[in-house]
């Protein structure tokens, strides 16, 4: 991209390489981009890989709004190994031998955490107790409890199940899982409970997200790929793809310019992000219906 030419506003699906930080894609993304305008949907831990949402510019306004949808991801649990993340990145705290685990056992503890469940994150997450940071607390020895909050974990299956020996020679059982999971849901504590209640300890060893909402892997690029050619879904695209679309005509459209609140359709249930287009195909605004009428959640013009 030349030095002249604007960066278009948009979402950029990027296919995030392991052992990056969210922040450290936002600041790879500012480089390519040139523009300091880059936030991210939703944070992915560093040990995974796969699809993270970025806006660009303008987009940046609608991540707030795009976070909260479901996520899919394929996922490798270790059996017979705790560790201090619930991941492959934390040091082992327990081992047992996994090697007596049957399917039905498996399928089972999946049963269990399938559905509307009550999950405590992982000790090492961003989540903030009382307005710390946990894993700030872990690094500075606390002893703490993190309260357990609703996620729905829509599908959770196993696709393959096999023995292998760990490094300390420990019998372990590594299980090859796809999760379809509500915002917010820990795919670790997932490892860590399922491994918990076969009574062996659990662990993620391998996980990449292959769905945010309406975005998928295959519209992911790589970082080496987005310095090679930035591709940008242009922010009415990004927007359609993910809320309801309201088209307007060139009085209303006007209007709604003016900060006229606008009557809305019934068809838009109070409280849910509707985008707004004009005649021009235009991507006007991010509304909600309030008391019948339109307000706004971020203006794009």
């Amino acid at each position: 991209m030349s030095k002249h030419t604007p960066t278009p506003d948009g979402l950029v699906i990027v296919d995030k390489p392991s052992g990056f930080t969210s922040h450290d894609v936002v600041a790879k993304m500012r480089g390519i981009a040139k523009t300091r305008r880059v936030g991210h949907a939703g944070t992915l831990d560093p040990m995974a890989t796969g699809v993270l949402v970025l806006g660009v510019e303008k987009a940046t306004k609608l991540l707030g709004h795009l976070a909260l949808t479901e996520k899919e991801y394929l996922g490798t649990i270790r059996l017979g190994q705790n560790t201090v993340t619930d991941d492959a990145e934390g040091e082992i705290t327990s081992s047992a031998d996994a090697s007596g685990v049957t399917q039905d056992a498996v399928d089972a503890g999946v049963a269990k955490l399938t559905g509307d469940i009550m999950q405590v994150p992982s000790k090492v997450s961003a989540i903030k107790i009382d307005g710390k940071r946990s894993y700030t607390r872990v690094r500075e020895g606390e002893e703490f409890e993190i309260p357990a909050r609703p996620v729905t974990v829509s599908s959770f299956r196993v696709y393959d199940m096999s023995g292998a020996e760990a490094e300390d020679g420990t019998k372990v059982v590594d299980l090859i899982v796809s999760v379809v999971c509500s915002s917010g849901t820990y795919i670790r504590a997932l490892a860590r409970d399922l491994g918990a209640d076969l009574g062996v300890g659990g662990h993620l060893t391998a996980l990449r997200r292959t769905r945010v909402g309406p975005y998928k892997i295959d519209r992911a690029r790589t970082l080496d790929q987005l310095q090679e050619e930035l591709t940008v879904m242009p922010v009415a695209d990004a927007a359609q793809a993910a809320f309801p679309r309201w088209d307007l005509d060139e009085r209303r459209a006007r209007l709604l310019g003016n900060g006229v609140r606008l009557e809305m359709p019934d068809e838009y249930p109070p409280g849910k992000p509707v985008a707004v287009f004009g005649p021009d195909g235009k991507l006007l605004a991010l509304v909600e219906s309030k008391g019948g009428k339109a307000k706004s959640l971020a203006v794009f013009v």
